[in-house]
């Protein structure tokens, strides 16, 4: 492994450290020991939910070709698992809001568990089945948790400027510190103690039943709308009546599924864009990389939302922009960087600045994870949050498995150059986001003749 790849993660490192150890009173949140006591074991949950998850990822692909499926099944098991979280998605949220969300924590677990069972199944069918029930367990990983979350924080009376920290720390540790290990855990499995691809779908599911057990043992139960005279088609009407008459909550669902549409479409461009010759690249070592610079791009987020006069509109106008910038690299180094002629070989100059540009993209993943979501718990109505959150989805699934399935069809700086229009777009809708919220605040002042009439009876 060369040494400019420890270079990138030491460098990484030492600017997370030096974050973390640099903060400041300003910088902190001070808040109860009730609600430290609420933060820490949802913490806790999330966690093994995202070890459960991250310990999936990587052995995917590798698992069905050890069980001799070529790339093409490979790719329709693929789409089968988003095209699920596609058409179930809306389905889970809306019984999430009726049924509770706590039920639907708890039928995650179980349904990723059923998914990770498959595994040790080489039957194409029982596989497609897997890929479905880890489809449907995705829609509710990212809604019904999130949901639980913001109606248990409000319900228990908690500021809601804390919930920016819960929110900062999930990402810090479930979307970084636990995905690096999960990774490394991972390597031990298969490579170090040599179980099988199929061992951290078994650790997974370990994972996910102790979760299942701290949900069941302290969560409560929260609801969306409970009301017993609505039905399915009901609540989804009434999330999209929601989401078409305000234009808050449409532009966040844009601004949603453009960047994470382009934030799926790296993850399948990365490796091809880093090896265009088949260069050796240490695969597992990128990754760790990467999760590196999103606890990077958390831990600036903790500090900006940390920050009240601060809002997270004008600060993600200038994140879209630099994630924009940061895929736009391929495409510059492939007209001024001479490409490689040597088939393998180590990475190459262009690789290396591709590189460094995404661990900059993956730095402003980290800072978009909690500022949607903070954003989300302030716009999205709580009675059809979870249905809501999965018609945001809907689009993102669709554009994946359009993606998926042409793979192949344009070269990759085309799809890097559409990825960076996305981004730039999801800028301008955020600039629109903060206009009509600024609008707002300035219509709910009250004017100065309303000031003065208030004063009139005061002044008799």
């Amino acid at each position: 492994m060369e040494i400019f790849f420890y270079l990138v993660f030491g460098a990484l490192g030492f600017i997370v450290a030096a974050i973390e150890l640099s903060k400041t009173n300003r910088d902190r949140i001070n808040a109860t020991t009730a609600f430290n006591s609420f933060k820490n074991n949802y913490l806790l949950v999330y966690s093994l939910m995202m070890a459960g998850d991250w310990l999936q990822g990587p052995y995917v692909y590798y698992l069905y070709s050890q069980y001799g499926f070529g790339k093409g099944e490979i790719g329709q098991l693929f789409i089968a698992g988003f095209g699920s979280s596609m058409l179930f998605g809306t389905i889970v949220g809306s019984l999430a809001d009726k049924q509770g969300r706590k039920r639907a924590c708890v039928t995650y677990c179980l349904t990723y568990i059923l998914s990770c069972i498959t595994k040790h199944s080489p039957q194409y069918r029982i596989l497609m089945l897997g890929r479905i029930l880890g489809g449907i367990a995705t829609s509710l990983l990212f809604s019904a948790f999130e949901s639980w979350l913001i109606a248990e924080h409000n319900k228990r009376g908690f500021e809601q400027q804390w919930l920016s920290v819960t929110f900062s720390k999930a990402i810090f540790l479930g979307n970084g510190l636990i995905a690096i290990l999960s990774g490394l855990f991972g390597n031990v499995l298969v490579h170090s103690l040599d179980l099988g691809a199929v061992a951290p779908f078994d650790a997974a599911s370990c994972f996910l039943a102790l979760g299942m057990i701290i949900i069941l043992s302290s969560w409560t139960e929260n609801y969306g709308d409970p009301s017993e005279n609505k039905d399915l088609l009901t609540q989804f009407r009434g999330a999209a009546v929601a989401i078409a008459s305000d234009e808050k909550i449409a532009l966040l669902g844009a601004i949603q599924s453009l960047f994470e549409g382009s934030m799926y479409t790296f993850v399948f461009l990365w490796t091809p864009a880093l090896s265009p010759k088949n260069e050796e690249i240490p695969h597992g070592f990128i990754f760790a990389t990467f999760m590196l610079a999103s606890m990077l791009g958390s831990s600036l987020a903790s500090r900006l939302l940390a920050r009240a006069s601060l809002r997270v509109e004008n600060y993600m106008q200038i994140v879209f922009v630099v994630s924009a910038a940061s895929l736009v690299l391929p495409i510059v180094t492939s007209f001024l960087v001479e490409p490689s002629q040597v088939k393998g070989g180590s990475i190459s100059f262009s690789g290396c600045i591709q590189l460094v540009g995404f661990c900059v993209f993956e730095a402003c993943v980290g800072i978009f994870w909690p500022s949607i979501m903070k954003m989300r718990s302030q716009y999205i109505p709580e009675e059809a949050r979870s249905t809501i959150m999965n018609f945001f989805r809907i689009p993102l699934n669709v554009f994946v498995c359009v993606v998926l399935y042409n793979v192949d069809a344009f070269p990759i700086s085309v799809m890097f150059g559409m990825c960076s229009i996305f981004l730039f777009v999801a800028s301008i809708l955020q600039r629109r986001l903060l206009v009509i919220v600024e609008k707002l605040k300035i219509e709910s002042r009250p004017s100065f003749r309303e000031k003065d009439a208030e004063m009139e009876p005061l002044n008799a």
